[in-house]
């Protein structure tokens, strides 16, 4: 009585078309993870009681570079505090944060490159290339501060007397802007 469906689940279990249709048993030994951003992270975390004068942190969104740390004394039931002042690294701009020693606050991932300036057109952009001989001409003579405004004046005053420099860029955040410059050493 039943041997039709005996037979008929029998050839059903051994047809090639198995392999057609997988399984959730056929990738149990792959695993998939999905991430939130693309790249890798342009911070980390540190303790606060950690960051000192001239390190760096985070205060609103922005990199900045610690000028002073003063630490409260815990109260009778609270945590120890530290009050932060630091300026942009981009702007210059001074900020403040205060933050319980125990707690994590976001530090950025700071990175300084030397480049040789080799062109600079009436526009401001910067033609730099790096020790491998790549030039870049994506970024602009800095400004925003008076700071940066002074040392686009300086680079622009010695790429006219022809000297040549060495622009010292600074990369945090996926911002970078050239902080720094000197004079190239004479080759005997």
């Amino acid at each position: 009585r039943h041997g039709w469906m005996l037979r008929f689940y029998c050839s059903a279990r051994h047809t090639p078309k198995q392999a057609e249709h997988p399984t959730m048993s056929d990738h149990s030994d792959v695993e998939e993870f999905e991430t939130a951003d693309a790249g890798a992270s342009t911070t980390v975390p540190m303790q606060a009681g950690s960051v000192r004068k001239g390190g760096f942190m985070v205060i609103k969104g922005r990199p900045t570079k610690v000028i002073e740390v003063t630490t409260s004394k815990t109260g009778k039931h609270g945590h120890a505090k530290c009050h932060f002042t630091a300026t942009d690294i981009f702007t210059g701009k001074k900020m403040e944060e205060l933050v319980p020693s125990s707690h994590n606050l976001e530090v950025p991932i700071v990175a300084r490159e030397d480049y040789t300036l080799v062109d600079l057109n009436d526009e401001g952009f910067l033609g730099l290339m790096d020790d491998s001989g790549n030039v870049r001409e994506d970024l602009k003579l800095p400004s925003g501060h008076d700071d940066a405004e002074a040392l686009a004046r300086q680079i622009q005053d010695a790429w006219d007397e022809g000297k040549e420099l060495i622009l010292t860029v600074l990369k945090s955040m996926n911002q970078e802007q050239v902080n720094a410059m000197k004079e190239a050493p004479k080759a005997d």
